[in-house]
């Protein structure tokens, strides 16, 4: 952390931290659009590319605006090093598949974000790397998923959809006994409200579309971890293979990260309130939020978490016919499948985000054809809460 804002709080980082200035002094980060840099001389150039002089080689994996927003996120996570990628999921796939090799072995939450899936399931055995799905929740069946080969855990806290909320600590522990690292997905908590490094994992990944832009503006990710792991596992890879973010979305990525603790905290603030009034709905038959005193994991929650979630899960009696004439009928809340952004958005993961699972499996995972996965925006809660129950009378 750098000495200038060691001591701040994380809104005050969140809005100085890394900033580089240039000669001109301006006041907002400076966007350096550029592919590549010139040396003073040859043996400048030489000494470069040995990493013997610091400074910058070519944006695929160097760049002063990505360096910026690295240093802003490594101060706010509370993380020794960071590299950014092109997309979310460039940055999850490059964190789990960087480091292992043929005849390594993989444990994972059941319940993942499909994409997530698809690497686990169907990417990774390709390269001959074994995985094994658990459910996350009892930590009895990741201990037992154990082997000597197994290398890394991985998991979304709280999941997606159906926002549960696992045991960080307790599964770090189990991972560290086996000789494994924790990989963590922290989206859905966001650094604001969960600090998964502090809480004993090795890595966090970050999809930076979702709440660290929170204005649907572009795509980006985020690895944070020690330095060591970033050096030996993250920087040759990304810098070799390339799944490099732009200098222009780490710009805009930077600014959603000045007002990301406003944004976030608001919007929880508004998915409370709508959980409050959707808890008692007759048209819904189970609703999900982790702020609640009756989520399943309340208790761990309180343990492990600053705050609940911008995000609610409800399910709609009826099944996929009424959860569709509800979506319909909605006019605020708009049908995507992003989420912390600053328009309220609704999805339906049985045919969006997890339609490529068998119906048994969805089931399993308690994604039901009647779920609803709701992302608080900043309209009015009042508003949103017009709208919401207006549309559940069309169930």
């Amino acid at each position: 952390m750098s000495k200038s804002t060691a001591n701040y709080r994380p809104e005050t980082r969140l809005v100085h931290s890394g900033t580089l200035r240039s000669q001109y002094g301006e006041t907002s980060e400076a966007l350096f659009l550029t592919q590549g840099y010139v040396y003073d001389s040859a043996e400048q150039c030489e000494a470069r590319f040995k990493g013997e002089d610091p400074g910058f080689i070519y944006s695929r994996y160097s760049n002063p605006t990505i360096a910026m927003f690295e240093r802003r996120m490594i101060e706010l996570e509370g993380a020794e090093a960071a590299r950014s990628a092109a997309t979310g999921m460039a940055a999850v796939t490059t964190a789990i598949l960087a480091p292992l090799k043929a005849g390594d072995h993989l444990v994972a939450s059941r319940a993942l974000f499909g994409s997530c899936l698809y690497v686990v399931q169907d990417l990774l055995p390709r390269y001959g790397i074994e995985t094994t799905l658990v459910d996350g929740a009892n930590l009895d069946e990741w201990q037992r998923a154990v082997r000597p080969n197994t290398k890394t855990f991985f998991l979304e806290s709280p999941t997606n959809p159906t926002l549960d909320v696992l045991d960080i600590p307790a599964i770090a522990e189990i991972a560290h006994k086996a000789g494994a690292r924790l990989v963590v997905d922290n989206v859905f908590a966001t650094p604001i409200w969960q600090s998964p490094l502090a809480l004993g994992a090795d890595v966090v990944v970050y999809s930076a579309t979702k709440h660290i832009d929170g204005q649907g503006r572009c795509l980006g990710g985020i690895i944070l971890s020690s330095e060591a792991f970033i050096a030996e596992h993250i920087h040759n890879f990304m810098r070799q293979t390339g799944p490099s973010i732009s200098p222009f979305n780490a710009w805009v990525l930077l600014k959603g990260l000045e007002t990301l603790g406003v944004r976030v905290r608001a919007q929880t603030e508004t998915a409370a309130r709508v959980a409050d009034v959707l808890a008692s709905h007759p048209k819904i038959s189970r609703l999900v939020f982790p702020g609640r005193a009756d989520h399943p994991q309340a208790a761990l929650v309180k343990k492990q978490m600053r705050g609940g979630s911008t995000l609610v899960g409800f399910e709609v009696k009826g099944g996929k016919p009424a959860a569709f004439r509800v979506l319909n009928a909605l006019k605020l809340s708009k049908i995507s499948n992003n989420l912390g952004d600053a328009k309220s958005l609704v999805t339906h993961p049985a045919t969006t985000t997890h339609q490529r699972l068998k119906p048994e499996d969805r089931a399993a995972l308690g994604i039901s054809e009647g779920f609803i996965r709701f992302s608080a925006g900043l309209e009015h809660a009042d508003d949103l809460i017009e709208d919401l129950t207006a549309a559940l009378e069309k169930a």
